[in-house]
C-alpha cells in the first residue's frame, strides 16, 4: 500500500534543503506563525486552505496541489486505522 508523505515533509525536503532560508524566515515571509508552521513541517498539523494559498503564492504552483497532498496523506492514515464494519444502504 502506498503511504504518501506528509506535505510538511515535502516542504522540508524540497524547500528548505539547501536553500539557505530558515523556516522562521519563510513563515515570516508568508505571514504564518512560526510555531504553527513548524508543526506542519513536523507532520503534526495539516495544511489548510489558507496556508495552501500562501504556499502557492510564495513557491508557485497551485494551492490545490498542497490540499491534494494533504488529503492523500490523511486518507492513507485513515485507511491504516481500524474502523467498525458499516453496512451498505440499499437503494430506497
Amino acid at each position: 500500500m502506498y503511504n504518501p508523505p506528509h506535505p510538511g515533509e515535502v516542504l522540508l525536503d524540497g524547500v528548505f534543503s539547501g536553500t539557505g532560508i530558515s523556516s522562521e524566515d519563510f513563515a515570516e515571509r508568508i505571514g504564518w506563525p512560526h510555531v504553527a508552521f513548524l508543526r506542519v513541517l513536523q507532520g503534526q498539523d495539516a495544511i489548510n486552505a489558507e496556508l495552501a494559498l500562501r504556499l502557492a503564492a510564495a513557491l508557485g504552483g497551485e494551492a490545490e496541489s498542497w490540499l491534494h497532498m494533504q488529503a492523500s496523506y490523511d486518507l492513507s492514515q485513515a485507511r491504516q486505522k481500524p474502523r467498525p464494519a458499516i453496512e451498505r444502504l440499499n437503494s430506497i
